[in-house]
């Protein structure tokens, strides 16, 4: 069942909450039945969410890119906002993969942007894009593609993508 439009953000809405928020949560299928959480970094362009790490998840998406993500902020129950997106992501595994993407150069404005001064560092006035590239067995970047965007797993298909936010009325429908 799809959420209340009345609930929902709007496009311009969704766009700030996945362009300003530090945190993604990206959930890949393990060995066997196991599920690996795992709080990341992220970007937010063309309509796909651009991660930049290594080990586990790169090694579960390699065997199965059934992925699934989600995007909150605001701890409290009044203000809880979210994105929840369910579909598949791509291993760029190499500097050819990663310069035929079309919206990777974006992702990696993006990110020097975003978390400019986040590694304790002072922030600087114009930080450059992050320019991390495939390196070793499990340092990749990961582009996630939705398939489905909504609410804790009451999915609607959307094309183009348009996310659907958890609000504190709707979890207390749940």
């Amino acid at each position: 069942m799809p959420i209340s439009r009345k609930l929902a953000l709007d496009d311009a809405q969704v766009e700030e909450l996945m362009t300003t928020t530090w945190n993604c949560r990206i959930a890949t299928l393990g060995p066997g039945d196991r599920i690996n959480l795992t709080p990341m970094w992220f970007a937010w362009a063309g309509g796909r969410v651009y991660i930049y790490g290594r080990g586990q998840k790169v090694v579960n998406l390699r065997r199965n890119p059934a992925c699934s993500i989600v995007v909150d902020r605001n701890e409290r129950f009044p203000e809880l906002q979210a994105v929840t997106m369910q579909g598949t992501a791509t291993v760029l595994e190499d500097a050819e993969a990663e310069a035929a993407d079309p919206h990777l150069a974006e992702a990696r404005v993006q990110f020097g942007r975003k978390y400019n001064g986040g590694h304790g560092q002072a922030a600087v006035d114009d930080p450059p894009p992050n320019m991390a590239s495939a390196r070793g067995r499990n340092a990749r970047w990961m582009v996630f593609h939705a398939r489905k965007a909504g609410d804790l797993g009451q999915l609607q298909a959307q094309e183009p993508l348009k996310a659907r936010m958890l609000t504190p009325a709707l979890r207390a429908r749940r």
